[in-house]
């Protein structure tokens, strides 16, 4: 996956980077990480907790500005400037992380369409999106009540939603099942992947859990910043007949 020096990304490559180093006040996060995603992967990265994983998802995403290269489509995320790299996060990416971080003050269909809203759709589309997304996670009662009336579960659900709204070519999941008890731990999984295999979208999710790990088609290991290795997953999800299946929890 990694292409020798003064190459261009691979074709088939829709996320890929190229030694990447990142420090936290002086503190080496990464040293050196090479990385290639697939179109429509789920690639789970792996690790300890400080191992470096929230630290590449966010220089992957754009969110920081590592030494090294970062392409998304062939083009050089590494060299676009902060308001273009925040453009491309609204409106190319989807971000869900351990907290649901929704806004109390907005209704949970606000709170899922808010990415499309930001980025200047009417009204009515923006709503029509988020609660078809909403449907789809079996979570469309809930779509104008406000997000202080529902559970943890629920709430990473709508958070789901949100970052799959925009139709991402990239979903950044960072720990989203963290904080969650195993069934709902597996029905948020199921939602994620389900809703990747039939829309193509790429996943990188971080996470130090190896069942939800099991999920991913492939997975990089981190330790201390650096790759320590990496697997293919021993039967690719895109095979199974939930691959082809509409993303419904209930179907």
């Amino acid at each position: 996956m990694v292409a020798p020096p003064d190459t261009a990304p691979p074709d088939n490559d829709v996320l890929w980077a190229r030694s990447l180093h990142y420090s936290h006040d002086g503190s080496p996060a990464l040293v050196g990480v090479s990385v290639g995603v697939r179109q429509g992967e789920i690639l789970a990265l792996t690790g300890p907790r400080g191992s470096g994983k929230t630290t590449l998802l966010r220089c992957l995403s754009g969110q920081l500005r590592p030494e090294g290269e970062v392409w998304f489509n062939s083009v050089p995320v590494h060299t676009m400037g902060a308001t273009a790299r925040e453009r491309l996060r609204r409106d190319r990416f989807g971000w869900i992380g351990p907290e649901p971080q929704l806004l109390p003050e907005l209704k949970v269909w606000e709170n899922a369409a808010l990415p499309l809203l930001l980025a200047g759709a009417s009204h009515r589309a923006a709503k029509s999106a988020a609660c078809e997304w909403l449907d789809r996670l079996d979570i469309g009662g809930f779509a104008r009540k406000r997000p202080t009336s529902l559970t943890r579960a629920e709430c990473q659900r709508v958070a789901l939603a949100r970052a799959l709204v925009n139709e991402p070519a990239v979903i950044f999941a960072d720990e989203p099942t963290a904080p969650l008890h195993r069934a709902e731990r597996a029905l948020l999984l199921r939602a994620l992947t389900t809703a990747a295999r039939s829309h193509e979208v790429t996943v990188l999710l971080a996470t130090h859990d190896e069942a939800t790990a099991a999920v991913a088609d492939r997975r990089l290991a981190l330790l201390d910043g650096r790759l320590a290795g990496a697997a293919a997953a021993s039967s690719p999800a895109h095979d199974t007949p939930e691959g082809q299946a509409a993303c419904s929890l209930s179907a």
